[in-house]
Formats: C-alpha cells, structure tokens, sequence
C-alpha cells in the first residue's frame, strides 16, 4: 500500500465527480460514482465516526452539448466537450471528471492528467435499422438509402465499402433522440450507426441490428472506455483512481492514443483502430498487443491500412508500438490524406462563417 493510499484510508475527504448533462455522461459518472463507493460504502446515518472519503456527482452542459446544428467535423475537436470541464477541475471546483475516454484530446491542459481508465465495454459501432424494416445488415439496406451518422471516421470507411449508400449528418444529445429521428415516419434515415457502448449502457442493447466489426469498420481510439481525469497534483485522486484501473483496457487505450497523437488528428477525422492484448500468464505484466490503424480519405477513395504485433510489459511500451504504428501509417500516405482534410475543414469553416455574416446582414 502507498503511503497516497494509507492516507485516503483514514481520509474524510469528500470528492466531487463532474461530467457533461447529457443522459449517457450521468449514466457513466454514476458507474464510476457506484465503483467507488464499492471500495468505501457511504456512512451509515447517524455514523460521526465515519473516517473514510464520500463521493457526489456534479453535472454541465458544455459547448459541444449545446451546439446541435452544426456538424463535428467543423466544430473543432473534442476539447468541445471537454474544456469547459477542465476549467472547473483546476479552480478545485470538483475533483474528477469522467469522460468517455475517446472524447478526451491526447495532450491535456498543464496540471491535468488521466488517473483512471476503467475496463472498457464492447468498443465496436453497430447498426440500428429504422423500426419495422426487415434489413439485418448493410448489405441488405436497398440502393440509395441514408445512414445516419455524425462520424467522419464513419462515412469514410463505409463510402469505402458500401458506395450505393448516402450518409447524413444526425445530431442530438441523447440517442433516445437520435432513435426517434431514426423511427419517423416520414424521416429520411433507414438505419444509424451508433457505438455499442453507448446504447448498451443506456439500456438500449436491444435496437442493435447488428455490430459492425473490423475491417468492416475500425472503432474510434479509445471507444468504449470510460477515463477519469485529476489534477496532477491530487495524490490522493491518484490512489483512488488506481483502484478503478483496468490495466488491460489501459494498455491497448494509451496504445491507441499514442497513434492518433502522432497522426494529429481528433475526433473529427477518419482515423479508425482496432486492438487486442493477449496476456501471458504469470506474476509479471506482459503481454502481446496486436494494433491496426487506417486513415480514409472523406471521399472514401483513398486508404491506408497497417497492422502491428509487438510483446510489451508496460504502458510505456504499449504507447510506443502506437507511436511506431502512426510512423508507418504516415510513411504509406497517411499524412497526405490527413494534410487534404485539414484543408478541407478550412475551406468549409470559412464558407460557413461567410454564410453567417450573410445571414447577420440579410
């Protein structure tokens, strides 16, 4: 036992943990909140002897919560959904926030850093057809159907796949939403690609048509994870937080950051992986960690696909096959790719800003 844990022991400290208002962010804070209240149950009433820290969850809605309208892939990244959290977290306002780990920026702001990654749930996307229909996969949506979808990551790999199919934009804060602009009658979607993860712990596993598995579709970095970020500071957060880590899931995760650091994307490109750990038995942390990577063009006409297989005994290491991966992807034209959706962006954030000053002086 660290002496951090020794003292949170015998601590009264009471932690707030905060994250976004939408429904699934509560849904996942309340898993964190209920693990550690696992570890140190609540005083009993009437208990003023109670000497062991307690735990409450704070919600906000952030920027990318309240703006629905415009696309995220223009909306510039994921501190959208994460800076206005980071802001509260360093004043001391709260002491954790939960993230879903693959809305969180590789590079954090000074004195903040990732405590805690939990064991991660089904990290695949899946298929939600329109209720009633009887398709069961993509293959059987007819010819020109629309798929909804706010991931370019998404369209990218299957315009790549399935080209008779149109994808549009679906927005909304929470996927019961999303559903009911899927169920419409008159609405122009026939199917959503979700991630599971999403709609398992929104209790919801039972509208998925089917998972979309590699290499059909590589999931985003760090899909299915949840993270808890601290202040770097916060020694005793710290001895909390690893009690909550998985470090499985933390492996393959910082693996998968890694690549996506090097490649400079966010949430707004198509960067798509894929990883497994095989562990080997034994007292020692080891294991063989299999990495895939692939950056689509938006066009879906361009590809760059590679897979790696490296034994690694530490997180340190796990994030270097990352780093090496992002290499050789960039080396097989991944960077062109990227440096022509870079230019992309640009171009369509500056018509839409024209068209807003048009629309201010109409």
């Amino acid at each position: 036992m660290t002496s951090a844990q020794s003292a949170i022991e015998s601590s009264s400290r009471h932690f707030v943990l905060a994250s976004r208002a939408s429904q699934l962010a509560q849904i996942q804070t309340n898993l964190v909140l209920a693990a550690l209240q696992e570890i140190y149950p609540p005083p009993s009433d009437g208990d003023l002897a109670h000497r062991s820290p307690t735990f409450s969850a704070s919600f906000m809605a952030t920027s990318g919560d309240k703006n629905q309208s415009q696309a995220l892939y223009l909306l510039g990244g994921k501190a959208l959904w994460t800076k206005e959290l980071e802001v509260v977290l360093k004043e001391r306002g709260v002491d954790m926030v939960v993230h879903s780990l693959k809305d969180v920026p590789t590079t954090l702001p000074e004195g903040c850093s990732i405590g805690a990654i939990l064991k991660r749930e089904d990290p695949v996307d899946s298929l939600v057809v329109k209720s009633g229909k009887p398709w069961k996969s993509l293959q059987e949506l007819p010819e020109g159907s629309v798929v909804g979808t706010s991931s370019v990551r998404r369209v990218a790999q299957l315009k790549r796949n399935f080209p008779s199919l149109k994808f549009l934009d679906v927005r909304a804060n929470y996927r019961n939403t999303r559903l009911a602009k899927l169920d419409a009658p008159n609405g122009p979607y026939a199917a959503l690609i979700l991630a599971k993860a999403g709609l398992v712990r929104l209790g919801m596993g039972d509208r998925i048509t089917a998972d979309l598995q590699p290499p059909t579709l590589y999931h985003a970095v760090s899909q299915g994870a949840l993270a808890v970020e601290i202040r770097s500071d916060d020694v005793e957060a710290l001895a909390l937080c690893r009690m909550l880590t998985h470090w499985e899931t933390e492996w393959m995760c910082l693996a998968e950051r890694a690549c996506l650091r090097a490649l400079e994307g966010g949430c707004s490109v198509p960067i798509g992986v894929s990883s497994k750990l095989d562990v080997e038995s034994g007292d020692q942390k080891a294991a063989t960690l299999t990495l895939t990577g692939c950056v689509t063009a938006l066009a879906g006409d361009l590809h760059v696909e590679h897979t790696v297989q490296v034994r690694v005994t530490s997180a340190e290491e796990a994030e270097e096959v990352g780093s090496a991966l992002a290499r050789t992807l960039s080396d097989l034209g991944a960077k062109k790719i990227l440096d022509d959706i870079n230019l992309d962006r640009e171009r369509r954030v500056e018509e839409a800003r024209i068209a807003d000053n048009t629309e201010g002086t109409a």
